[in-house]
């Protein structure tokens, strides 16, 4: 998945809890808390792979043997500082990156690339990219998986904007505090 996407999908599903526990959309906090850790693993993977440290983009961020404990870490600070909330928000966040990533090597066949979830115990090959969505031709296109995530970052724009925009609003607050100690 492509990592504009994964923020997206992690509002999406941070959105889909808030509103079958609360039975409303996301208040800011939280909201902004599962987006920011739905990006979490490609803002450590990917520099890491451009600065040539790891040879692929998919490695510590992705792997579940960093992944958890972060999440653990982050849920235990949350509970201890009675944010549960937020706790909630980072599971849901840096969990979608994760389980995101893998729906098209499973559909494309593509197990190799699934090394990530154990790296570095497992390896990971070089990632192959796009994959096709064996729909054949759209208009002269193959119809491929950037499609769909075109279609996700869309929607997720789209309920976000319903929504009101949650986590504008504390990003606004905190820019404001700067310019007052400025």
């Amino acid at each position: 998945m492509q990592p504009v996407v994964h923020p997206v999908v992690g509002y999406l599903c941070y959105a889909a809890y808030a509103r079958w526990s609360h039975g409303e959309p996301p208040r800011d906090e939280p909201a902004l808390v599962a987006v920011l850790t739905a990006g979490l693993a490609d803002l450590l993977d990917k520099p890491l792979a451009a600065a040539g440290v790891v040879e692929v983009g998919r490695t510590v961020g992705h792997s579940l043997l960093f992944a958890v404990p972060v999440v653990a870490v982050a849920w235990m600070l949350a509970a201890r500082a009675n944010r549960r909330d937020l706790g909630v928000a980072v599971v849901i966040g840096y969990g979608s990156h994760v389980l995101a990533d893998l729906p098209w090597h499973v559909l494309s066949g593509d197990y190799a690339e699934l090394g990530f979830l154990l790296w570095p115990v497992t390896h990971m090959p070089a990632y192959t990219g796009v994959k096709p969505l064996g729909l054949g031709a759209v208009a002269g296109l193959e119809a491929t998986t950037l499609w769909l995530e075109a279609v996700i970052l869309v929607a997720g724009i789209v309920l976000w904007w319903i929504d009101g925009r949650p986590g504008v609003g504390v990003v606004g607050t905190a820019i404001g505090r700067l310019r007052e100690r400025g």
